[in-house]
């Protein structure tokens, strides 16, 4: 049955490759009905009962492996329980789970009555829930037993009165329904509710690196737009076992454990851990065979800091990265250890995969790769023109062509939805340039581009060369005000243990950045710091650093 696995997405798309068996063709084709949860793992579920869809363990030593015939099962379950306690279609419900295997069976379930999950992370705080329940209008909560979340949506429900059921899954806590218990009370006898591939499936919060958080509105289409991440960027046949690192509450969850991969009819591999230890996670991938890997460049950092000659990573055939710009050092070491090349992509909550380095391409390590055939994108200057190859320009979607997979807007915030759908395109917010092959290079936030002594100089080039170095543990590069440049190149940076903040440390950075780079682009102020300001995500808010800066001059 493996090979008619290996062709089942086609259900629900139409695809072309050039001649050297690249994608350059790709379009969903959804029913008017169309739902995940039944259309995918239902399906694969009456095709092939047994095949494996998840592998998970944990740091306590648990594992559990699951079928889309098990996955099927409880996720009627589940759908029966939530429905038994008012829960119904449209209803929005936020899934706190870290990476428990319970989450797979509730976000399923959702789709299947038709209601929105919002995943968070386990991050946050009572104020964090109290902004998200009250910005949604979340009416019920499935949460993880195993942190302090649960006790944190208590304090937030002392001012927010519209929580009606709250499941907690690995634990008990009183006024709380135990998912554990509770799920095998059903029989899994459920109907198909009658849903619409427009309707709203999920909402992420997405903390960008200014204001709060926005809601970010995904439709039952949404799934569609990762055939072409499982398929064509993580290279995922029906047999594989794939691991993205990312923890439920995030998008990344979206992108590379649950949509595309499932609908390609391959395996999740899922382990369920709080603190990252590079040893550790190497030992379980090496353990259950893991095939594809996705995770961003600082796991990959880690790993190579590791050493990987007391692994066997021989069952990896494909590794791809995401989340932040990729450092050429980082992709050469990983190629060096393990012979295979790291794939970059790049993409938004707002969206899928926009750009990538595709299966049967050739990656120039650092670029983002090309643009995804499913989108019709281009780079535009601030007049909304197409800007030559060379130039800097902000990535847009076209959205007067066919866009699944984008964003159906800010939930309950026209204001920002029309600041970033404006003129028939959907604004990312990035620049980039595009050399004479067709390859992307990122640049960095609108909103962070420098623009000093005539020059726009983009920070993560200057970060890039700064990681380099081995004094340097993070930076962040920022345009600090300047009395009589007006703008100036900063850095700010925390230093690795081996090394201590000095005047003589300064200038050797100073002048590292000069000979690696344009000289214009080495940093005049240099500020070394114990921690960089950052969103709950991980992203730097150079914001922050701007604002203080600016604070700075103002009182001087």
């Amino acid at each position: 049955m493996g090979m008619e696995m290996d062709t089942f997405y086609q259900r629900f798309c139409k695809e072309g490759l050039d001649k050297n068996g690249v994608i350059n063709f790709f379009e969903p084709t959804p029913d008017e009905n169309f739902n995940f949860a039944y259309d995918v793992v239902d399906e694969i579920a009456r095709m092939e009962p047994d095949r494996r869809a998840m592998v998970w363990c944990n740091v306590a030593g648990e594992e559990r492996t699951f079928t889309f015939g098990e996955m099927k099962l409880y996720s009627d379950k589940c759908a029966q329980m939530l429905a038994a306690h008012g829960i119904k279609q449209g209803d929005k419900v936020m899934l706190v789970l870290k990476r428990h295997y319970q989450f797979w069976f509730t976000v399923l379930a959702l789709h299947k009555l038709g209601a929105i999950g919002v995943p968070a992370t386990n991050l946050l705080t009572t104020k964090d829930i109290l902004y998200r329940f009250e910005a949604a209008g979340i009416t019920a909560c499935v949460c993880s037993g195993e942190c302090d979340i649960a006790k944190y949506v208590d304090e937030a429900c002392e001012k927010y009165h519209d929580i009606h059921t709250k499941f907690i899954v690995r634990g008990t806590r009183e006024g709380w329904v135990s998912y554990d218990d509770e799920i095998e009370q059903y029989d899994g006898e459920w109907e198909r509710v009658e849903t619409f591939k427009d309707d709203p499936m999920l909402i992420y919060f997405t903390s960008g690196t200014t204001g709060f958080p926005k809601m970010v509105l995904h439709n039952m289409t949404y799934p569609l737009g990762h055939i072409i991440t499982a398929r064509y960027w993580h290279n995922i046949r029906s047999n594989d076992l794939h691991l993205t690192v990312s923890e439920s509450g995030w998008m990344k969850c979206a992108w590379g454990k649950l949509y595309g991969q499932w609908i390609a009819g391959a395996a999740i591999f899922v382990y369920d851990f709080d603190k990252y230890v590079p040893s550790d996670l190497l030992h379980v991938m090496e353990k259950h065979k893991v095939t594809t890997f996705c995770a961003p460049p600082t796991i990959y950092r880690f790993f190579i800091k590791e050493g990987l000659g007391g692994y066997d990573l021989s069952s990896l055939r494909y590794s791809t990265t995401a989340g932040e710009a990729l450092n050429a050092e980082v992709y050469n070491r990983w190629y060096e250890l393990t012979g295979l090349k790291l794939m970059e992509s790049y993409g938004q909550s707002e969206t899928v995969m926009l750009t990538s380095n595709f299966v049967g391409t050739t990656p120039k390590p650092g670029s983002m790769g090309k643009p995804s055939p499913l989108y019709d994108i281009h780079l535009v200057d601030e007049s909304g023109k197409d800007v030559p190859p060379g130039a800097v320009g902000e990535v847009v979607v076209n959205t007067n062509k066919p866009h699944y997979g984008l964003f159906s807007g800010y939930y309950r915030d026209e204001e920002n939805t029309k600041k970033s759908w404006h003129d028939g395109y959907y604004h990312t917010g990035d620049t980039a340039w595009m050399d004479e092959d067709g390859y992307f290079w990122y640049v960095g936030r609108t909103d962070d581009v420098i623009k000093a002594s005539g020059y726009r100089i983009g920070p993560f080039e200057i970060e890039s060369v700064l990681m380099e170095h081995p004094a340097v543990l993070e930076c962040a590069v920022t345009g600090a005000p300047d009395p009589i440049r007006g703008t100036v190149v900063k850095a700010t940076i925390v230093t690795t243990s081996a090394y201590q903040p000095s005047e003589e440390l300064k200038k050797e950075l100073q002048n590292y950045v000069k000979k690696q780079t344009a000289p214009y682009k080495y940093p005049r102020i240099v500020e070394f710091v114990s921690e960089l300001p950052k969103t709950i995500s991980g992203k730097i808010r150079r914001t922050e650093i701007r604002a203080r800066d600016l604070q700075k001059m103002n009182q001087a």
